[in-house]
């Protein structure tokens, strides 16, 4: 199938579903011939319902979409027990193999135009995860919003779970590969964080950080 029809395809099924087709069956048909990842992000202009992929799962039920988002193959929503909502803003993407749950009262929320990579993991235990507007998070970060208590003479396994108040991402923010955020962290509007940090502590807004602890290395108006 050539590149052109391949896409004319896929933008009029795309079209149809929940109209004329049931949505999933539609979905299904304009994947036909197109190549996967970024080739299919257009899949969810063409449709108020987004494109969530026959291969995805969404195993949750308090998942709330908003418009035009995309979720890629083998992306996972679950929720365990006591686990909040999710809620996606619009144009949302969620690329292969992102991880999202929740549980023990915790929450996830991702606002509008933020697009994560693959491989993510967002834990919402506990405490709350809140991703901002227009947030660049490359793969493999890791978002934990709790901590496992370590007292002695008790497995780990067993420990309680807290929350110091949950992760906040401000609005614009870029994470680099391999970001793992702990739990009361606030980084803020236009931050960086490099590749491989490890987030402990706040960012301030348009501040540029790195390494393990995380440490503000420069703002970026300097």
């Amino acid at each position: 199938m050539s590149n052109v029809f391949a896409v004319r395809w896929a933008r009029f099924w795309m079209r149809k579903a929940g109209r004329r087709l049931p949505y999933s069956l539609a979905v299904r048909i304009a994947t036909l011939g197109l190549p996967p990842f970024y080739a299919r992000v257009a899949l969810s202009r063409w449709n108020k319902r987004g494109f969530i992929s026959p291969k995805a799962r969404i195993s949750h039920a308090e998942v709330i979409l908003g418009m035009n988002c995309y979720i890629d193959d083998e992306v996972l929503i679950f929720q365990d027990e006591g686990g909040g909502k999710v809620t996606l803003g619009n144009n949302v993407h969620l690329h292969h193999g992102i991880f999202i749950q929740t549980g023990a009262g915790g929450t996830v929320a991702i606002g509008e135009s933020t697009h994560i990579q693959p491989r993510c993991q967002l834990s919402g235990y506990a405490g709350e995860i809140r991703i901002g507007r227009e947030v660049e998070i490359a793969p493999a970060c890791a978002f934990y919003p709790y901590d496992h208590g370590t007292e002695a003479q008790q497995p780990i396994r067993q420990q309680p779970i807290k929350s110091r108040g949950g992760i906040r991402i401000g609005d614009r923010a870029w994470l680099g590969y391999g970001v793992i955020v702990l739990d009361g962290v606030h980084i803020g509007d236009d931050a960086v964080v490099g590749a491989g940090s490890v987030v402990t502590q706040n960012i301030p807004n348009a501040s540029i950080a790195v390494g393990n602890p995380a440490r503000v290395i420069r703002e970026r108006s300097a």
